[in-house]
């Protein structure tokens, strides 16, 4: 382990992990929400950010344990360009619901920023807030390159576990003495329970690794923090990655075991030709953002008429073969499946579709398919 993944993981151990005392019913494993507050046709961002509000708060009511906001750019039917101040509104409108980012890119931004971003969130809404650090750019390469103020946009293997142990070292308020940024205190943070009449608690955000390949993997089990693999749209290297997650998995002050979840692109419907109708709509989003054409995401009506060519069809049967569609019962079947064959601890379900009915729909039927509570807070007040 080099310097940068010491100090991160001496650094990471005062966070809880917020994984425990999660309500299931009947589910092999927590449920939870994956949202990009997604822009259709004929919509706002407005609009977008409206429906995650009333996502979080039927996630809330049904047991859901936590619910993501994911971080990119310049991506026309993706709202969800600044993760920290989606959560803020967010948490104004739950109560119990676990908030956090799935994740922010934290190349794209500077350390102490984060840290004063999600230190303002414990700040808000103690206890609940995830902070889930990915190393991509969430975007092109150009509008990473205007994000980040630099050409230099491949960094090294080494940076990000640096990148890291510094946030990790602002959060907790920990650098050593003589340490360029000792005297350097993100705020809201520690050193204000520390200050003379202070009463600021200890606690910060719970720090979770994303990623859709082997090194994000093996960097947190070798940190003993969780980890979150993006199955939805790297499918084929999920068991992998999190084979290489558990082999390099040490104990830490975070977790004595590890805890992977995944992100599955999953939507139900009473009638499974709807559910098909709307994730179509999702995958015709995803085949023009991969050739170049990024836009608000088709209308069903678009979706259905649009004339794909051979190999736009072979992309679009791809892709749905990775989603997870249909009936209640249906969807129900293949998260189970989808557990059983990689062993996840838990399922962020994202469902990536046109219209905002269906997308809560899906969340509450996904929640009866389940034996979820109609209202969890009636359960456990």
């Amino acid at each position: 382990m080099g310097e940068g993944e010491q100090a991160a993981a001496q650094a990471a151990g005062s966070g809880g992990d917020g994984i425990r005392g999660t309500v299931r019913g009947t589910a092999p494993v927590p449920l939870s929400v994956l949202d990009l507050a997604t822009v259709g046709k004929g919509l706002t961002a407005g609009d977008a950010l409206r429906t995650s509000v009333e996502i979080a708060r039927t996630a809330e009511a049904r047991g859901y344990h936590r619910m993501w906001v994911a971080e990119h750019h310049s991506m026309p039917g993706v709202a969800s360009s600044s993760p920290a101040v989606i959560l803020a509104h967010l948490a104004a409108h739950t109560r119990t619901l676990r908030l956090g980012s799935g994740g922010v890119m934290l190349p794209n931004h500077a350390p102490l920023v984060i840290a004063e971003q999600f230190g303002t969130l414990e700040a808000l809404a103690p206890g609940r807030i995830d902070l889930g650090l990915g190393r991509a750019p969430g975007t092109d390469g150009a509008t990473a390159a205007a994000l980040r103020r630099t050409d230099g946009l491949q960094e090294g293997a080494d940076e990000f576990p640096r990148q890291l142990a510094e946030l990790t070292r602002f959060l907790d308020d920990d650098f050593p003495d003589g340490h360029p940024y000792a005297r350097i205190h993100a705020i809201p943070g520690p050193v204000q329970g520390s200050a003379d009449g202070g009463v600021q608690p200890a606690a910060r955000p719970s720090i979770w690794l994303l990623g859709s390949s082997g090194f994000s993997a093996q960097l947190a089990g070798a940190l003993g923090l969780p980890f979150s693999f993006a199955h939805h749209f790297s499918a084929a290297n999920t068991v992998p990655a999190l084979a290489l997650y558990r082999e390099s998995f040490r104990p830490s002050a975070v977790l004595d075991a590890p805890y992977a979840s995944i992100g599955v692109a999953a939507l139900a419907a009473d009638d499974p030709a709807e559910a098909r109708r709307q994730v179509l709509t999702g995958a015709l989003a995803m085949l023009r953002l991969r050739t170049g054409r990024p836009g608000l995401t088709p209308t069903p009506e678009e979706a259905e008429a649009y004339p794909f060519a051979p190999m736009e069809r072979e992309f679009v049967d791809s892709w749905l073969a990775n989603v997870v569609y249909g009936d209640p019962d249906e969807v129900r079947a293949g998260l189970d499946a989808l557990v059983a064959r990689t062993g996840a601890d838990e399922l962020v379900i994202t469902a990536n579709a046109h219209t905002p009915a269906a997308r809560l729909r899906s969340y509450d039927l996904i929640a009866d398919a389940y034996g979820l509570p109609k209202d969890v807070a009636a359960v456990t007040d």
